[in-house]
């Protein structure tokens, strides 16, 4: 069975260091912040101009005026700090976030991702995210493995303008996590009950399997 949303937030999660300074993107990338394994301590920023960004707020506690890149509501966690979208981005660009996960349309076998608009529709801006990959050098990219019309998203080749080129190594879909190595997919777990033949049929990109690929655990 494919990965749920929250599942795909729980698996980066595992990826979580302590002392982390971690951007997460709109999408599947913002539920992580509500699965810090406890104990851990990570700060989440947000392009917006947020250090130390909390998980999602309850009815009780929410404030209006807190909010992340995605224009959500959240919260901050003790030791915080608000500043300009300069000087985030300046923490961007400076290599100062240890981790970057953000959503994509597409990845390819080069590590090259687009992500930010698809021809003849209309889009909100590429945000932070060109920024984002230039500036980081841990990347998880998280997004279904085809498209609703069962195309494949890991491609040989992206079709889409990029956002960035050979700046992604890992890659979770909501079937697999894989890494990109010397020009291919590598198909390092599998969602629960997913079968690899299936990964292997939604693949287009050069996809290799090793002899033991281990199901994700819940």
């Amino acid at each position: 069975m494919a990965l749920s949303r929250d599942q795909m937030a729980i698996r980066v999660a595992r990826e979580l260091q302590d002392g982390y300074y971690v951007n997460l993107g709109i999408g599947i990338p913002t539920l992580v912040a509500n699965f810090i394994p406890n104990g851990m301590q990570v700060m989440l920023q947000s392009e917006n101009g947020l250090l130390g960004m909390g998980s999602f707020p309850s009815e009780a506690n929410v404030d209006a005026d807190m909010i992340n890149a995605g224009k959500q509501t959240v919260t901050a966690v003790s030791g915080s700090s608000i500043f300009s979208s300069a000087e985030s981005f300046a923490m961007i660009r400076g290599g100062h976030v240890d981790l970057t996960v953000l959503g994509a349309f597409e990845v390819d076998v080069s590590g090259n991702i687009a992500s930010w608009m698809i021809p003849n529709k209309l889009i909100k801006g590429m945000g932070g995210a060109m920024d984002l990959v230039a500036g980081a050098d841990n990347i998880i990219v998280t997004m279904t493995h085809a498209s609703k019309n069962g195309d494949s998203k890991l491609l040989d080749v992206c079709s889409l303008p990029l956002t960035g080129k050979g700046c992604i190594k890992k890659v979770l879909t909501d079937l697999a996590w894989l890494e990109i190595e010397n020009g291919a997919f590598v198909l390092k777990e599998r969602a629960p009950g997913v079968s690899i033949e299936e990964i292997k049929a939604k693949t287009q990109g050069r996809l290799i399997v090793p002899d033991h690929v281990p199901e994700m655990v819940f």
